[in-house]
């Protein structure tokens, strides 16, 4: 079987996965897919259009890109691309690079650039009546993102596989959360995908994003099982072995283990009045 048969079994058994461990994708949704123009996002598509396809069509893909008027911005392969696989896009031109570019002076663009795109998005696909919004982030995303959260911001916190937004009105989905970076971008190379690249990511190279990146690929070098562990950690939180006050009551402690003493008690009673 050639390397690429390979990859996109691969890809489509972990997506597959994904949509049925967390119900991402159910009969009758209408689903948008957040075309950036990166390897990530056309991984997705490509994989959601072969399960819609599998599932003969239960469901609705559409393909949602935004054009930032980036300099050198050029979507005519991106076009063709879609077109040749018979998916319906949109491809809505905003300028949002200058806005990033004049309000970010001296600062990282992401947070902003990202607050406006979500904004965007979610006008689109309250406007065009998508139930559901599909998200690039892989695993590695996932495990990147629990990692800065707790050594930069003191959070355990990290990427959901499926997310109601604050204004209850939209549903995230993140299908490829099982899926390796290694994976996607072989998978990218070998579809030769007519990329877009981000001309604001890109020119930050060092964002602390990039070192988490660049740490946890050293720690796997001795044991490569900590990506897939660091994952696991996310599907298997204890509340009792943290310090969150507000999953956890602490106070209650001694009370709880009155009442077990007590009951332990009772019970030895009626056991030897038995006897």
């Amino acid at each position: 079987m050639p390397q690429i048969d390979k990859l996109e079994d691969k890809l489509l058994h972990y997506t597959s996965k994904a949509v049925s461990d967390y119900r991402l994708i159910q009969p009758g949704d209408r689903v948008m897919v957040c075309l950036s123009g990166g390897k990530d996002s056309f991984t997705l598509l490509t994989i959601l259009n072969l399960l819609r396809r599998k599932a003969k069509g239960k469901f609705e893909l559409h393909s949602f890109t935004l054009d930032q008027s980036q300099p050198g911005w050029d979507d005519t392969a991106l076009r063709a691309y879609l077109e040749n696989q018979k998916i319906p896009y949109t491809i809505l031109t905003r300028d949002t690079y200058r806005i990033v570019k004049e309000k970010s002076l001296g600062k990282t663009y992401c947070s902003l650039c990202s607050r406006l795109r979500r904004g965007i998005i979610y006008h689109h696909a309250e406007e065009q009546g998508f139930n559901k919004i599909a998200l690039g982030h892989h695993r590695d995303d996932l495990i990147r993102t629990l990692m800065m959260s707790i050594c930069y911001n003191g959070e355990i916190r990290s990427m959901p596989p499926k997310l109601l937004s604050d204004n209850k009105r939209h549903i995230l989905i993140r299908p490829l959360v099982y899926c390796q970076e290694a994976d996607i971008a072989a998978y990218a190379a070998l579809k030769n995908f007519p990329i877009i690249p981000c001309t604001l990511c890109g020119a930050q190279a060092n964002l602390a994003r990039q070192k988490m990146k660049r740490w946890i690929d050293e720690m796997a070098v001795d044991n490569p099982k900590i990506p897939s562990n660091i994952l696991h950690a996310l599907q298997k939180v204890k509340p009792s072995q943290l310090m969150d006050k507000n999953l956890w009551s602490f106070g209650d402690l001694e009370a709880e283990r009155a009442s077990c003493d007590t009951a332990d008690y009772l019970a030895s009673t009626d056991a030897m009045t038995l006897v």
